[in-house]
């Protein structure tokens, strides 16, 4: 198939997953398959289109919340994101001096695994000093578990009848990227999608001060970028609460920014090339296996045993 008409079926896909009918897990598969099968006639501007997306998505989904509920749920979340990102990071760390993974690697991958996938990793590498190809590693790492997580969370989460609570709030502490997080849970059902947005965003908060942490240790003069989104989010769901004669404004927006996530998911899975499976290497790859596996079955056993609720 020559690249115009790879270019045609790439566009009529995506245009696709504006249609209701289509789901998170459905698009997602769709993007992978023709990732694999056609490679990306787009990739360099696939995860900026991703990228910006998802935020816009995720400020949207403001529209769908009660702000007090928000600010309930995320300060009850403070203390156990810490706990986890703390956890996360000094396993992913010994994991990385274990297998004998370049140090910057290794960090961008524990960061990345730790907080919130590729926004993490895209924070901290400028604050370490790290280089595009050590970059590039972590990101295909981590990404390539997040598209992972968006098959088997959810069906694990039936298998051990977690309730939609329980599974948003492992969702938000288990899964890399805010976009996985987001997608897992809306195939879980609406409250583990409220739940779980709120406590990754709640995770997603210690971007900065993990990077500027990591900048006073390493003595670098990087600097990271507050998430803008989050912000964005919180004024979205304060608009919703203040002012709710305008629901027949706040609905249309929440729903059409649920479908977009569903747009977003599909250019995640189209990034999913052989050429990044190939770039991720054993080593990596597997401390953030590793890693995810340890994190993921550490929180379901608190969860599941009453210790976060």
């Amino acid at each position: 198939m020559n690249g115009n008409m790879i270019k045609i079926l790439f566009w009529s896909l995506l245009i696709c997953c504006f249609l209701p009918v289509v789901t998170a897990p459905v698009a997602l598969t769709a993007g992978i398959v023709f990732a694999l099968l056609m490679g990306n006639p787009f990739s360099g501007g696939v995860s900026t289109w991703s990228r910006r997306l998802l935020q816009l998505s995720v400020v949207g989904l403001g529209f769908g919340m009660n702000l007090p509920e928000v600010l309930k749920t995320g300060k009850e979340a403070f203390v156990y994101t810490a706990v986890s990102i703390t956890f996360a990071m000094a396993v992913g760390l010994m994991l990385g001096r274990a297998l004998r993974i370049p140090q910057r690697t290794s960090t961008l991958i524990s960061f990345g695994s730790a907080i919130c996938g590729g926004s993490a990793i895209a924070a901290m590498a400028p604050v370490i000093k790290a280089e595009p190809e050590e970059t590039g590693v972590a990101l295909a790492t981590v990404f390539t578990l997040n598209s992972i997580a968006l098959i088997i969370f959810p069906p694990t989460g039936i298998f051990l009848d977690m309730t939609q609570r329980q599974f948003g709030l492992w969702s938000a502490l288990a899964i890399h990227d805010t976009s996985s997080v987001v997608g897992a849970a809306a195939a879980y059902g609406s409250v583990a999608l409220a739940v779980g947005t709120t406590v990754k965003l709640t995770r997603a908060l210690w971007i900065m001060p993990s990077a500027v942490f990591a900048a006073w240790i390493s003595k670098s003069e990087g600097k990271a970028k507050f998430p803008l989104f989050i912000l964005g989010f919180l004024i979205a769901a304060m608009l919703k609460t203040a002012l709710p004669q305008l629901e027949t404004v706040w609905h249309p927006l929440n729903a059409i920014a649920k479908q977009s996530l569903v747009v977003t998911l599909f250019l995640i899975g189209s990034g999913l090339t052989r050429e990044v499976l190939g770039k991720t290497g054993i080593k990596p790859m597997a401390q953030g296996v590793v890693l995810w596996a340890v994190v993921s079955a550490a929180s379901a056993f608190a969860i599941m045993e009453g210790l976060i609720s």
